[in-house]
């Protein structure tokens, strides 16, 4: 009934809304309802789609939005147009309103001879092009329809002449070239060959070389069944300078280059062939020399001068970086070869700054509070890049509400960071990184947190890292760290908490002092900012292992029979998980994107279970979203006590997850999505102290299920993010009983950026 009622309701203000905008319209007017093309072919063709799409582009204006049938922003325009259209109107009008489109802002005439301007860039010689209006109460739609006959194809494709070296060069690219034989013609794609030609020459060091110099020609005088002949050719009078290779002769970097300095006589070094002119030395010539690929003597290449500002950019030290190149000997008219000087011109970040963060925390099991962290950082420390980092932060938390019996707890936290970053790789034998996407770096940082649970426990936790980084390319990065480790210890427990842990042996071992030493490393494939990508991926893959090797240091054991090392028993164990996201382009505003994550964890030796803070959890704004933050599992496990139940115990070795999500325009910044999630965590092994814990071959019917929709707030990809959620399957429920569609219980999940 309560459904039936809303989409009455939805009804009549649609009904309403209509009528409303309607009664605004000038009495010799029609508002623009919809404009749009159809194609009639004579054969069938499977291109047709993106000769389609382009011919719907030339369709402008485009008629008034409409939101669930509403004209919104027509109605708030027209109705900021009366003499006293009050504050709330004004200010709507301002934000959301729209111009009225009318019939008589749609060109016909001009749009049919734009149509059969794209049907001839797309072989669709002499089409016939008409429209249709229909009206109906103020409403006017207009209908394009295209009749098209057979489209020309390409039958050969040749150069025209091979004269000069640079017809050499052409004619060894027309192997790769984008125009296949019996091709359609098209226009796009004959520019995407002249593209494809102009960077192959560029690449063999054509620099003043330009794709207006290159000329198509067709002949269809040889056949009379649509077919033509493609000639390639050069435009006259090219000038002689581009069309000859360069090579650089001269390569001149300024490390501290600034606009508003004043001239100086500088310093110049020359090593291997590249001069660095500063005074005094802010970067050291050794040091810099490694991440310029461009050398004296070397053939003029784009890509090298990119990939050259790429790393010099990713070095962290610069704010700017301006390759300049200037021709040498313009005017020399004998040699086959002309010259380049190469001008590398790179503007420096400060050299010190602070940094202050206030942020206000929400979690989704009850506790909010504020935190600050301050970050100081100082740059091209020892004058080779290198960036040094000191960051504190503090937090405090309260637990406004969860339902169960512990609401009221609070929690503080402080912890201090020093991390120092080299733009190099500090290994023991020498490696040739030069041809890295960006440069390579190592990593090196020392940390202490504190956290206490109030009435609970407390947890210091020092943390040492040393390792790796570096990007292949724009969408492929590793990081790997050789040194990894936790220490961490539980003091302060009360005897509450003592009693909890005494019941439960599984979270006794979580909480024991323990030290934690291995290794990790980071794989990400990730083509979400790939333009030329239509359907991205993106994948990242995490490797742990911790303890491997450590019997060799250990000779003493305690009172648990685990071996220690420095008197304290180190973890054991191997984990690995991956994530993978596929985004599915609808159209240009509308996707389908689709999630799956998998981690498994196998503690042995000296471990029962992983550590606490290498556990897997699920639940909450970027998991389940139908289940609060940890409160799945593990497996079909039902604590007696909620509360305690999914703070503490619920996670895992073993985590799988599935999440499919519709996102879709709304209005203006405002997006919406429709999704449903999939998951939990189970146990490797049996523990008496969590029954229903340990992963099985029954998984499916054990995984949490919920479905709902989310509003999100994106502002150049800045999102805030709402969404309200239902499940659908309670794996911690008896059998016959998990399953229920009736949608009585919600819940809201607030959150910066996209869950995945």
């Amino acid at each position: 009934m309560k459904l039936k009622a809303t989409i009455g309701l939805l009804i009549a203000l649609t009904f309403i809304s209509s009528c409303s905008v309607r009664r605004f319209v000038p009495e010799d007017k029609y508002l623009l309802r919809s404009a749009s093309v159809s194609m009639e072919s004579e054969e069938k063709r499977g291109d047709l789609g993106e000769v389609s799409s382009e011919l719907n582009a030339v369709l402008k204006p485009q008629p008034n939005s409409v939101f669930l049938g509403m004209r919104l922003g027509l109605l708030y325009h027209y109705k900021a147009q009366r003499e006293k259209p009050g504050f709330i109107i004004r200010y709507l009008n301002k934000k959301f309103g729209e111009e009225p489109v009318y019939l008589s802002d749609l060109d016909s005439a001009r749009i049919i001879e734009l149509l059969d301007n794209r049907l001839e860039n797309n072989g669709f010689f002499h089409s016939n092009v008409s429209s249709k209006t229909k009206i109906k109460r103020h409403l006017a739609s207009v209908n394009f329809k295209a009749e098209l006959g057979k489209p020309y194809e390409l039958a050969t494709y040749q150069l025209d002449s091979t004269k000069g070296s640079v017809f050499v060069e052409i004619d060894s690219t027309l192997s790769e070239t984008l125009l296949p034989e019996e091709a359609r013609f098209n226009l796009d794609l004959l520019k995407a060959e002249r593209q494809r030609i102009d960077k192959r020459l560029k690449s063999r060091g054509y620099y003043n070389f330009n794709e207006d110099f290159l000329i198509f020609e067709a002949d269809t005088n040889q056949y009379d069944n649509r077919k033509f002949d493609l000639f390639l050719r050069l435009k006259n009078d090219v000038p002689r300078k581009s069309l000859l290779p360069y090579t650089l002769e001269e390569i001149n970097v300024f490390p501290d280059y600034s606009l508003n300095q004043e001239k100086t006589e500088n310093d110049t070094i020359t090593l291997n062939g590249i001069n660095f002119i500063q005074n005094p030395v802010f970067f050291k010539p050794k040091r810099m020399e490694p991440y310029i690929l461009l050398h004296k003597g070397q053939t003029y290449n784009p890509d090298t001068s990119r990939l050259t500002s790429s790393r010099l950019s990713s070095i962290g030290a610069y704010r700017f970086v301006n390759i300049r190149y200037e021709s040498i000997n313009p005017n020399d008219t004998t040699s086959d070869t002309l010259k380049l000087k190469a001008n590398i011109f790179l503007s420096p970040l400060k050299k010190r700054s602070v940094r202050a963060e206030l942020q206000a925390v929400t979690k989704s099991n009850g506790f909010a509070g504020p935190a600050m962290a301050l970050v100081y950082s100082n740059r091209n420390l020892f004058k080779g890049g290198e960036t040094f980092n000191l960051t504190g932060n503090l937090g405090y938390e309260v637990q406004l509400g969860s339902g169960g019996t512990t609401t009221g707890l609070s929690s503080t936290q402080f912890g201090f960071k020093a991390g120092l970053i080299v733009p190099r790789l500090l290994l023991p034998f020498n490696i040739n990184d030069r041809y890295l996407y960006s440069v390579p770096k190592t990593n090196m940082s020392v940390g202490f947190d504190f956290f206490d649970r109030s009435e609970l426990y407390s947890l210091r936790s020092l943390n040492l890292r040393f390792g790796y980084n570096w990007r292949k390319n724009r969408a492929v990065y590793h990081e790997v760290n050789p040194i990894s480790v936790d220490y961490v210890n539980t003091s302060n427990v009360s005897p509450e908490f003592q009693e909890i842990l005494d019941q439960n042996r599984f979270l006794q071992s979580s909480f024991q002092k323990q030290l934690i030493a291995g290794v990790t490393y980071t794989f990400v494939w990730n083509q979400l900012a790939l333009a030329d990508k239509r359907n991205p991926i993106l994948l990242v893959a995490n490797v742990d292992i911790a303890g491997s090797g450590l019997d060799l240091l250990s000779n003493k054991t305690n009172d648990e029979g685990k071996e220690t090392l420095f008197g304290t028993a180190y973890a054991q164990y191997a984990k690995a998980d991956f994530n993978f996201v596929y985004n599915y382009r609808l159209s240009s505003s509308q996707r389908i994107v689709a999630r799956l994550f998998g981690g498994y964890g196998l503690p042995y030796g000296n471990s029962e279970t992983l550590p606490f803070a290498r556990q897997f959890f699920s639940g909450g704004p970027s998991s389940v979203r139908a289940f609060r933050t940890r409160s799945l599992g593990p497996g079909t496990y039902n604590p007696s006590d909620a509360d305690q139940g999914s703070f503490f115990d619920r996670s895992g070795d073993i985590r799988l997850e599935a999440n499919i999500e519709y996102r879709f325009p709304i209005y203006s910044f405002l997006k919406g999505a429709l999704f449903a999630d999939a998951g939990n965590v189970w146990l490797t092994k049996e523990n008496s102290d969590l029954p229903g814990g340990k992963f099985s071959s029954d998984f499916m019917n054990e995984l949490g299920v919920g479905v709902g929709a989310g509003m999100r707030v994106d502002i150049q990809n800045f999102v805030i993010r709402f969404d309200l959620a239902t499940p659908l399957n309670k794996p911690y429920l008896p059998r016959g009983e998990r399953f229920s569609a009736d949608f009585k219980e919600f819940l809201f999940n607030f959150a910066i950026g996209y869950p995945f």
